[in-house]
C-alpha cells in the first residue's frame, strides 16, 4: 500500500513537472492537424524569429525572478537601447553602436540595482514598484532623446549589414537570432549551475537572512541579477528592432508582460530560490508557439490576450500549490 502512495506521489509529481512540455506537444499536434503549414521551413523559421527577443529578454528576467526580486524597468530599456543604438549608427558605424546599446542596458540594470539597495528595497513588492518607476524614466529619456518619433534602419546612410543578418539572416533554416538565444541559453547555464555566483543566487532568493548569515554577498548578488537582466534585455531589443527594421521610442510597452508570462509558466517560482533558465526555455516555447498556431488559425489577437492572462493565473496557481 505504502508503495502504491509512493508511485502515485511520483507520477503526480512528474506530470506536475512536464505539464508545460505536455502541452507544448498537444498545441503542436493539434495545429499541425487542423493547418498543415505549420511544418513548412518558412513557418519554422518564422517561429524561430518570434522566439528570439522574449527568449533573451525571458533569460535575464529568470535570475531577477530567482533572486526573489521583479524587473518591470524591461519595457523602457527596450525602448531607449533601440532608438539609442540607431541613432548612434550613423555617426559611429554599427559595432560601436551596438557595443554601446548593450553596455547601455547593463548599465541601466546595475543602475536598477543600486536604487533599490539605497533604498533598502529587499522586497518582490517593492522592487515592482521602483522597478516600475525606472521604466517610465527610461522610456521616457527614449522618448525625449528622439522628440517621440519613430527611426527606421532605411533612413541610416551607413552599412548595417549585421542588424540586417540579426534581424532576417539564417544559417538554412535556423535563423541567426535563434542561434543567438542557443549560445546565451548555454553560457547563462552554464553559469547557474557551475559558478558560485549562480548557486548563490537560488540561495539568495530562497531566503535573503539565512543567505546573508552564511556568508553570501547578497547586494552583490542583486546588483548582478539586473545587470543580467539589463544586458539580456539590451540584447533582446537588438534582436526586435533589427527584426521590424524600426526603432520606436514605445518599442518596449507592454513587454514585461509576456517576459514574466513565460519565466512563470517554465517553472520558476514567483517566491524566489527556484529555478532555471533551461525551463524558462520551455515557458517562451508555449507562448510563442501559441501565439503561432493561434495566429495560423486565425484566432483573434483579443483571445490571444485573454488566453495568456487565463495561462499565467493557472502557472501561479500552480505554483503555490508545490509549496503546499
Amino acid at each position: 500500500m505504502n508503495t502504491q502512495l509512493i508511485l502515485n506521489k511520483r507520477h503526480k509529481e512528474c506530470l506536475n513537472e512536464n505539464l508545460v512540455l505536455i502541452g507544448i506537444v498537444i498545441l503542436v499536434v493539434i495545429t499541425a492537424v487542423l493547418e498543415p503549414k505549420f511544418f513548412t521551413a518558412g513557418n519554422l523559421t518564422n517561429i524561430m524569429r518570434q522566439f528570439g527577443p522574449l527568449s533573451l529578454v525571458a533569460l535575464g528576467m529568470t535570475f531577477v525572478i530567482i533572486g526573489g526580486f521583479i524587473d518591470l524597468s524591461i519595457a523602457g530599456i527596450i525602448s531607449l537601447v533601440a532608438v539609442l543604438t540607431v541613432y548612434l549608427i550613423q555617426p559611429l558605424g554599427q559595432f560601436p553602436a551596438l557595443l554601446i546599446g548593450l553596455a547601455a542596458g547593463a548599465l541601466m540594470g546595475f543602475i536598477n540595482s543600486i536604487i533599490l539597495i539605497f533604498f533598502g528595497a529587499m522586497t518582490q513588492a517593492e522592487a515592482l514598484f521602483i522597478t516600475y518607476a525606472m521604466s517610465l524614466f527610461y522610456g521616457a529619456l527614449a522618448l525625449l532623446s528622439v522628440d517621440g518619433a519613430t527611426q527606421h534602419m532605411s533612413w541610416v546612410k551607413r552599412d548595417i549589414s549585421v542588424f540586417t543578418e540579426i534581424g532576417s539572416g539564417s544559417v538554412g533554416f535556423v535563423s541567426v537570432s535563434f542561434i543567438i538565444f542557443v549560445v546565451s541559453l548555454i553560457v547563462l547555464h552554464i553559469f547557474q549551475t557551475r559558478t558560485y555566483m549562480g548557486r548563490s543566487i537560488c540561495l539568495t532568493g530562497g531566503n535573503k537572512v539565512a543567505a546573508e548569515l552564511s556568508g553570501i554577498p547578497v547586494k552583490k548578488s542583486i546588483m548582478l541579477i539586473y545587470t543580467i537582466s539589463g544586458f539580456m534585455t539590451a540584447v533582446g531589443s537588438v534582436v526586435l528592432f533589427s527584426r521590424v527594421t524600426t526603432a520606436s521610442p514605445v518599442l518596449g510597452l507592454n513587454y514585461e508582460t509576456n517576459t514574466i508570462l513565460a519565466v512563470v509558466v517554465g517553472g520558476t517560482s514567483l517566491k524566489g530560490g527556484k529555478g532555471s533558465v533551461i525551463r524558462t526555455m520551455l515557458g517562451v516555447a508555449l507562448i510563442t508557439l501559441m501565439s503561432n498556431c493561434l495566429n495560423l488559425l486565425g484566432v483573434s489577437t483579443f483571445i490571444q490576450t485573454m488566453m495568456k492572462g487565463a495561462i499565467l493565473v493557472i502557472a501561479i496557481w500552480l505554483d503555490n500549490r508545490r509549496e503546499l
